[in-house]
């Protein structure tokens, strides 16, 4: 693990971040609101399993019963295009946007270097929750019950993990400009 936090630490350019920042703002104005804008009345409606917090397995069959079988297939489509690459865009923007001043704030040899892998858990949890609520989709009528059950919990551990990611970031910005507010001043 350290390896790969050292490699995102010797990727994490001024550049890097910059591009990395530009993706997520671009996606963020562009995308999103797109695939929101794109779900059917259906999905509204019954709720959207990634735009929760938490859902139980009878909460994820009452969707996919409300959905109907072409939001279901616009549903699945939608996580293997749309939601493989988003986890993609804010992994990236958050792994750089903690390692670029985390860098200056913590000690080559510290533990808390190994924060900017925080948002590779995040991602993992988030790809989990899609992989979960598009076979659930995919199966109905059928039940997965483990699966279905295991979808809200992915959803929330996703949620609180993102939540988490991007305090961290707030913290090591902080940390940054206090510490370089402090060398300024001596």
């Amino acid at each position: 693990m350290k390896k790969l936090s050292d490699l995102f630490y010797r990727l994490a350019t001024r550049w890097a971040v910059l591009a990395a920042w530009l993706g997520f703002l671009l996606f963020a104005i562009t995308v999103l609101p797109a695939q929101n804008a794109s779900a059917t009345p259906a999905e509204r409606a019954a709720g959207i399993p990634d735009l929760m917090f938490y859902y139980n397995a009878d909460d994820l069959y009452r969707m996919a019963a409300a959905y109907g079988e072409e939001a279901r297939v616009a549903f699945i489509r939608g996580h293997f295009t749309f939601d493989v690459i988003w986890p993609v865009i804010y992994t990236l923007f958050l792994i750089f946007a903690i390692s670029r001043p985390a860098s200056a704030v913590f000690p080559p040899h510290s533990r808390w270097r190994r924060a900017n892998l925080l948002p590779l858990a995040a991602a993992l949890f988030d790809l989990l929750e899609n992989t979960s609520t598009s076979l659930v989709m995919q199966q109905y009528p059928a039940r997965l019950p483990l699966i279905a059950a295991l979808a809200g919990f992915f959803t929330a551990l996703k949620w609180l993990l993102v939540t988490l990611n991007f305090g961290v970031l707030v913290f090591v910005l902080a940390a940054w400009a206090w510490k370089r507010s402090k060398t300024t001043r001596q």
